[in-house]
């Protein structure tokens, strides 16, 4: 009678996970047919308006829906499908593009890696918010000062950065040196055996344009991401901070590629270790 029991309870309860399932996804295929809809819908209103209407008005309305709704997911959901889920050297955008390289490497805690960005004249930035990002808009557009400007948030490990650090260039943030740090996860190991307590993606922002694979408007970087790497490894270095640093040369291969918002990089491969650990 027991074994019988066991085995009815085994097949409601196999039965109840495949109704759930099956219902789960089910509302995500309403989901996905009512999203569909809309981005028809809206279309077709862009269309008239730019055929029969106001054609600014609707060229507008086109490029803000396929830039900020449809290239977006269309994007996450086939980076999910061709992109492993691994570390790949790479920091990723919340579309799940391949973001900027990572090209820094840090040992030490959060403390001592703040003090010691703050002590080499890197500035750390405001989080992105409603408010910060009209801020930055703002300052773009009448070129005002804004040394604090908040950056695009990149993700690495499934989270976004922990600290973002800049230097502004002049009275405009459309000009600054940027870096990224990721806290990396406990008893992780980078290639090669190599360990450290946070990656960075340091590189140049050299104006604000349009992004190649979505149309946002995002800041776009220079292409020569090595000067940016060795030129934050020189101010940490130059500012009094106790830090060592050991430079692997070809820790990944030397290649061209381009980023997240469609910008060309390029590097040798190497990556600093900077040990802040004796640090204060």
């Amino acid at each position: 009678m027991g074994d019988m029991a066991s085995s009815q309870r085994s097949k409601l309860a196999a039965s109840s996970t495949f109704i759930f399932n099956l219902l789960i996804r089910l509302a995500r295929l309403a989901t996905l047919v009512v999203i569909l809809a809309l981005i028809y819908f809206a279309y077709r209103y862009s269309l008239h308006n730019i055929l029969h209407g106001s054609f600014v008005l609707g060229l507008l309305f086109l490029w803000a829906l396929a830039a900020y709704t449809t290239l977006p997911r269309v994007h996450r959901l086939l980076s999910k499908i061709y992109l492993p889920d691994y570390y790949m050297g790479r920091a990723r955008t919340s579309d799940g593009l391949l973001g900027d390289p990572i090209n820094v490497a840090v040992l030490g805690s959060a403390r001592q890696l703040r003090r010691t960005m703050l002590a080499a004249g890197w500035i750390e930035a405001d989080r992105p918010t409603f408010r910060s990002t009209l801020r930055i808009i703002h300052a773009v557009i009448f070129r005002k000062s804004y040394p604090a400007a908040p950056g695009s948030t990149l993700y690495l490990f499934g989270y976004r950065q922990a600290y973002s650090f800049q230097k502004q260039i002049g009275d405009n943030p459309r000009n600054r040196h940027h870096v990224r740090f990721w806290k990396t996860p406990g008893d992780w190991w980078l290639p090669g055996g190599f360990t450290a307590d946070w990656l960075g993606a340091v590189h140049y922002d050299t104006h604000v344009g349009l992004s190649l694979f979505t149309g946002q408007f995002t800041h776009k970087i220079g292409e020569h991401i090595d000067e940016e790497r060795d030129l934050l490894v020189a101010d940490i270095t130059s500012s009094g901070a106790t830090a060592r640093v050991e430079v692997v040369p070809h820790f990944t291969s030397g290649f061209h590629a381009r980023n997240g918002g469609g910008d060309r990089i390029r590097t040798d491969g190497a990556m600093p270790f900077v040990d802040l650990r004796q640090s204060s």
